[in-house]
C-alpha cells in the first residue's frame, strides 16, 4: 500500500504528459486540416468574370514551386535622362494638353491607318509595368472585315438586352445624355478594332498554371498607356466594355480559357462630320490632395 501511494505521483505525471502529447498530436492535425481546407491568401486575384466555358479548369492548381521565373536576373545600371525645372514643367504641360483634347469618339470614318501605327502604339502599351513582371495582356487586332462585322452582331444584340433589361433604369437615363444606345456602327467603320484580354494565369512548360498576380490592374494600366499612345499619334477611339459579350467574342477569336475580355476599343480617325458631348473635366483641386 505505501509503494502503490509512493508510485501514485509518478503514474499521474506520466497519465499528464500522454494526455499533453495526445493533445499536441490532435491539435496539429486539426490545424493541418484547417490549413488544407482554407484557401491561400491571394490578394492579388480578381474576381473574374466566369463565362461557363473552362469548368474543367477550376479544380487545377497554380504551381507554387516554380513559376518559370529566372531566379537571378541579372540587375543593371539604370541611366535615367533627366530635364532641368523649366523643361519638365513645358514637357508635362505639353503631354497634358495633348491628353486633355483625347475625347471618346464614337463616329469613326473607314480611312485606312498604317499598320506599323497600330503596332507602334501596341508595342508602347506592352512597355506598362505588371505584377511580378508576368505580362498579362493580349492584343487581338482586328481588320478583317467579316470578323468585324460578326464582333458588332454579337455586341449589339448583347447590348440591346442590356439596356432594355439588364442594367436598369438608372443607368440607361444616366446615358440618355450622352445619346448612347446599342447600336455600334463603329464596329464596322473603324479600320481596326483593338480587344484587349487579361490572361487571368499562364501555363508552364510542364502544363500547371503559372500564377499571373494582379492581372487585370496591370492590364488595365497597359490600356491606359495605349489610350495615351493612341492620343499622340492623331487617333481616336472610344473605350468599350461590351457587357456579356467577353464568352462569344473569345470563342470567335479562338482565343483560350485562360483569357477574359477587359476591353474593346474601334480604331481609326473621326468622320468629318463627328461629334461629341460638351463635356468638362473636375478641375484640379477636386481630384488632388496635397498632404
Amino acid at each position: 500500500m505505501a509503494l502503490f501511494s509512493s508510485l501514485t505521483p509518478v503514474f499521474i505525471a506520466i497519465i499528464c504528459v500522454l494526455i499533453g502529447v495526445i493533445l499536441k498530436k490532435t491539435n496539429g492535425e486539426k490545424e493541418k486540416r484547417e490549413t488544407k481546407s482554407k484557401p491561400l491568401s491571394r490578394p492579388w486575384v480578381d474576381e473574374d468574370l466566369k463565362d461557363g466555358t473552362d469548368h474543367h479548369l477550376e479544380g487545377e492548381e497554380a504551381d507554387e514551386e516554380w513559376q518559370g521565373l529566372d531566379e537571378n536576373v541579372t540587375h543593371v545600371p539604370f541611366f535615367a535622362e533627366r530635364y532641368p525645372e523649366d523643361e519638365m514643367i513645358k514637357r508635362s504641360k505639353m503631354f497634358y494638353e495633348l491628353l486633355n483634347k483625347r475625347r471618346s469618339v464614337r463616329f469613326l470614318s473607314d480611312e485606312p491607318v498604317p499598320r506599323e501605327v497600330i503596332d507602334n502604339v501596341i508595342r508602347t502599351a506592352g512597355t506598362s509595368p505588371s505584377g511580378a513582371h508576368t505580362e498579362p495582356w493580349t492584343f487581338v487586332v482586328v481588320q478583317d472585315p467579316y470578323l468585324k462585322h460578326k464582333i458588332r452582331e454579337i455586341v449589339e444584340e448583347e447590348e440591346e438586352i442590356n439596356y432594355k433589361k439588364r442594367m436598369g433604369d438608372r443607368w440607361v437615363n444616366d446615358l440618355k445624355r450622352l445619346r448612347t444606345n446599342w447600336i455600334k456602327e463603329y464596329l464596322d467603320t473603324a479600320p481596326y478594332l483593338i480587344l484587349i484580354f487579361k490572361q487571368v494565369y499562364g501555363r508552364l512548360p510542364n502544363g500547371k498554371k503559372k500564377t499571373h498576380y494582379y492581372n487585370e490592374i496591370s492590364v488595365s494600366i497597359a490600356c491606359g498607356i495605349l489610350l495615351a499612345a493612341l492620343q499622340n499619334a492623331g487617333l481616336y477611339t472610344v473605350t468599350s466594355t461590351p457587357l456579356n459579350c467577353g464568352p462569344q467574342l473569345r470563342v470567335l477569336l479562338q482565343r483560350p480559357a485562360n483569357e477574359k475580355l477587359l476591353l474593346l476599343l474601334p480604331v481609326g480617325y473621326p468622320k468629318k462630320d463627328a461629334t461629341v458631348p460638351a463635356l468638362t473635366r473636375k478641375p484640379l483641386e477636386d481630384i488632388m490632395v496635397v498632404m
